[in-house]
């Protein structure tokens, strides 16, 4: 990259695909059973574990999966759910898509996800459901939500697209909801090279969603009711397998080298975790205080590679304004919208590329 200073640029995320996953793509494709079959009941049997045994259900996407558990709880429209704007447009999509409204409520400061106290002023007597995200691989305060969600008879789905083998305690995300969503896109802790997973205690729940994944039949030509062609191949199910097994390992790693940057960054205010939190730093965020958009092209200039995950705040995105105009007065999420960029943090980094990470932000201190 032209302007690079000190070597090659470290970029934000190193996505694996190893010889494991190689072999295991190409066993699944001589073996000619390529789709919804034998390697995708394996990997949903496998993941339960990550999630205390809930059923899973595997689709060909993190967005699918949000899709189908809003469908599949009956959240339709004339309903509103209440979502981060803080987060990737899937969040709010699926619920768009399911021809309900998503009602955006405020982040709190610290780990960027939904504000208890934000989310009981946004229910109304439409309200449907909530639907946090543990954003960056920390959970939302699910303590709070989910007595919240009880008390005015609303369900919870847990966007967990970022957030494999987080936790509260002893208890993983996927675990706290109705229904919980996660996302094997090749950027995340783990992938499929592309897939999603829905989780739920539910038996009946899970049904419908296997129903809803592979055009309403469980039997073939036997449709019980009007679905979608969302599976997952078992090609993505076999490396999604490889992955699954590596994950405690890489998490471990993530949670080492957010460690490492925590007790060296001193140019910027590094992520805070929450009591009881496992964090698993899908994302390692900081907040810059000064100009973070200078920020980040100075740090490309010292070969570091930066993102801004969300630049711009659901609520203002195009399709959801009102009027033309963002509809809801969201400070902490336009705060952070100003002020976060997040730093390499990956398995993947050597010992010499964390340093560098951390060196080029403290340079910011006295940069120009």
């Amino acid at each position: 990259m032209e302007g690079v200073l000190d070597g090659a640029l470290i970029p934000t995320a190193r996505p694996v695909i190893g010889q494991a996953e190689i072999d295991a793509a190409v066993r699944v494709l001589r073996s000619g059973l390529v789709v919804q079959g034998p390697e995708v009941a394996a990997f949903e049997d496998e993941f339960s574990a990550l999630v205390d045994g809930r059923h899973c259900v595997a689709v060909n996407s993190g967005t699918s999966a949000l899709h189908l558990a809003v469908l599949a709880l009956g959240v339709g429209p004339g309903d509103e759910v209440i979502v981060p704007s803080f987060s990737f447009a899937a969040t709010a999509n699926a619920v768009r898509l399911a021809g309900a409204e998503p009602v955006f409520a405020d982040i709190e400061r610290g780990s960027f996800c939904l504000d208890p106290a934000a989310v009981a002023a946004a229910i109304t007597p439409r309200t449907a459901a909530i639907m946090p995200v543990h954003l960056y691989g920390h959970p939302a305060p699910m303590a709070d939500l989910v007595p919240l969600a009880a008390r005015h008879g609303l369900a919870v789905i847990e966007d967990a697209a970022q957030a494999h083998g987080a936790a509260l305690g002893d208890r993983p995300v996927g675990t706290f909801g109705a229904a919980a969503c996660f996302s094997f896109y090749p950027t995340k802790n783990m992938h499929s090279l592309e897939g999603g997973m829905i989780t739920t205690a539910d038996a009946g729940l899970a049904r419908t969603l296997r129903l809803l994944r592979n055009q309403g039949m469980e039997q073939r030509y036997a449709n019980e009711l009007v679905g979608f062609n969302l599976r997952l191949t078992d090609v993505a199910a076999a490396i999604g397998r490889v992955q699954l097994r590596q994950l405690p390992g890489w998490n471990a790693q993530r949670q080492d080298n957010a460690k490492y940057l925590d007790a060296r960054i001193t140019a910027a205010v590094v992520p805070p975790v929450a009591d009881a939190a496992r964090h698993v730093y899908h994302q390692y965020t900081v907040r810059i205080l000064g100009d973070r958009d200078a920020a980040q092209a100075a740090l490309a200039r010292r070969g570091v590679g930066a993102a801004v995950y969300y630049p711009t705040p659901i609520h203002r995105l195009r399709p959801y304004l009102v009027g033309g105009e963002p509809g809801w007065a969201l400070p902490e999420t336009d705060r952070a919208a100003a002020q976060v960029l997040s730093l390499p943090v990956h398995p993947s980094l050597t010992a010499d590329e964390l340093e560098r990470v951390a060196d080029a932000v403290n340079s910011l201190a006295g940069a120009p």
